[in-house]
Parts: C-alpha cells; sequence; structure tokens
C-alpha cells in the first residue's frame, strides 16, 4: 500500500519555524535578563553614588539620591537609615525622623539606628512620649521584630505543629504528646504576635510634622482659631483629611486641623501590610542594604 508523506520542504520549513521560534523566545528571555541587570546595576550607582555624596558632605545631593530610589518602590531599612541620616546633616530634623522611623519598621535591632533615633528624639522641641498600650506590654516583642520575621516564625511553627500532629498518628508516646503540646502554645502565641502586628501595620496612621513650626487650627481653614503649634519631629496620628487639610490627634488627646503638605506619614506608599511583608522578606538580601553611614556624636 502506498502513503503519502507530504513533500521534505513542509518538514524543512517547520523545522525552520521551530528554530526560528526558538531564537524569538531566547532573544526574549535575554532581553529580560539584559533588562534586570541594567536595572539592578542603575540602582547599585545610584546608591554608591549617594554614598559618596554623603562621605564628601554634599547631603542635598545624597538625599535626592536615596530618595530617587525609596520613590522608585526600593524600600530598605538601610536605605531609609541612609536618607534619615543625610537630612539629619542637613538639619531637617522632621524629614530625618520620619525616615528614621521608616527604617525602625524594617530593621527594629540595629543599634545605630536606635542610637541615632534617641539622639534625634532628643531635639524635638514638643517631646510627647506615647505610653505603650496594654497590649505592646503583654506582647513587649512586637517592636524588636518585623512582619516578615513574624510571618517566617508562624510558618515553620505551623509546619512542626501539624507534623508532630501527623506523627501522632502512627506514633503515640508520652514525648510526641509534651512536643505537640509544646509547640502549640508557641503556634498560638506567633499566630496571636502576627496578627497583632499585621493589624499595626495596616492601621498605622502616624505622621511626623516636616516644618519648622505649625499653627493646629480649630477647623480646616486659615483663618481659623489657633489651638497650640507643632514643630519638626513631632509625631502625631491622622485621623481624617478634608481638602488639603489633616485632622491630627496627639497622644494627650490634643486634635486640631493642619495641611496636609506639612506632614510626612510614617508607613511609605498606599497598598498597605501585605507590601510590607513583601519588603520584609527581602529585607537584608537587597544590594541596597549593603552599605549605610551612621552618626558620630
Amino acid at each position: 500500500m502506498f502513503y503519502h508523506r507530504g513533500s521534505g520542504s513542509t518538514g524543512k520549513g517547520r523545522r525552520l519555524l521551530r528554530f526560528a521560534a526558538t531564537g524569538v523566545i531566547h532573544l526574549i528571555v535575554l532581553f529580560q535578563i539584559y533588562e534586570v541587570y541594567a536595572q539592578t546595576t542603575g540602582w547599585e550607582e545610584v546608591f554608591f553614588g549617594a554614598n559618596r555624596a554623603f562621605k564628601a558632605g554634599a547631603y542635598q545631593k545624597a538625599i535626592e539620591g536615596y530618595q530617587q530610589l525609596a520613590d522608585s518602590g526600593h524600600e530598605n531599612g538601610h536605605l531609609y537609615y541612609n536618607l534619615g541620616n543625610a537630612h539629619f546633616r542637613a538639619n531637617q530634623l522632621g524629614q530625618a525622623i520620619l525616615n528614621y522611623e521608616r527604617a525602625l519598621l524594617l530593621i527594629p535591632r540595629d543599634a545605630d539606628l536606635n542610637f541615632n533615633v534617641r539622639h534625634a528624639r532628643d531635639m524635638m522641641k514638643d517631646p510627647v512620649i506615647e505610653s505603650p498600650s496594654f497590649v505592646h506590654q503583654t506582647f513587649f516583642w512586637l517592636n524588636s521584630v518585623t512582619l516578615g520575621e513574624l510571618f517566617w516564625t508562624f510558618a515553620v511553627l505551623n509546619a512542626l505543629l501539624w507534623g508532630a500532629l501527623l506523627t501522632r498518628l502512627f506514633h503515640r508516646g508520652e514525648w510526641n504528646y509534651y512536643l505537640s503540646l509544646i509547640l502549640a502554645i508557641f503556634w498560638l502565641i506567633a499566630s496571636i504576635s502576627f496578627g497583632l502586628k499585621w493589624y499595626g501595620a495596616a492601621t498605622d496612621d502616624r505622621a511626623v510634622i516636616l516644618e519648622k513650626e505649625v499653627n493646629i487650627l480649630a477647623g480646616p481653614d486659615v483663618n481659623d482659631t489657633v489651638l497650640f503649634k507643632l514643630h519638626e519631629g513631632s509625631i502625631v496620628h491622622m485621623e481624617r483629611s478634608e481638602d488639603g487639610w489633616l485632622l491630627v490627634s496627639l497622644p494627650d488627646k490634643k486634635r486640631g486641623w493642619i495641611q496636609a503638605e506639612a506632614v510626612g506619614r510614617i508607613k511609605p506608599g498606599d497598598s498597605g501590610a501585605l507590601r510590607r511583608i513583601s519588603s520584609n522578606l527581602q529585607d537584608g538580601r537587597s544590594t541596597l542594604g549593603s552599605r549605610k553611614h551612621g552618626i558620630s556624636f
């Protein structure tokens, strides 16, 4: 019986098409790799350029470099730390405290950062101290860990607990019982801590006064009564906004209206706690975190 298999040119054409498609795919992959490399190189150039400017005393140039990286989404504790240092050297206390507070969200146990934060706060004219809540007194470690660290702690304990429970299905022993009990206790503590930290990050409404001195008014109008004054570096809580004005409050229950451009919100961006989780998980692995500059007093 005779079977028709088609012409050789058709098979050759298909092979050429497959070869061309494979070549296009390789070119696309190479282009993407090059683009990522170019972007990474660009970040490093800007970061180390800002570092050189800081060492040379060109603090405004350093601020521009660090701010460029922060505005492009490269949230990193060491980046905010350097940006705070540059603002501090430029005698911009409000901006310095703002970026120190942002850095504390990402690297809360950094010794140099905590030293600089304490020194900057000592220079504030309105040192209103917020007393820790009952929750933060009970879960006293919350301010010393990041949301990402709590997430991984919870994830590991969850895996260990389920592993121990599954093991008990096949081997029931006294040691397995106590191990499951201990893991369950730590799992509960970790889950509550993670939930509290997540809620705190999602509802963080703190802001820093950026101007040398601002009037806190009785209403959202420049002609309203001046209730009191605040100075740069003061931390307030934002309650609501209205036509370019913010209703803010202090821990001592004082409250009033202020123009929105006079403050900077500590929590950067508007993507909430999920973005913070991703940032914390990557913190320390970014090339931006490879160097930081401290302040010597």
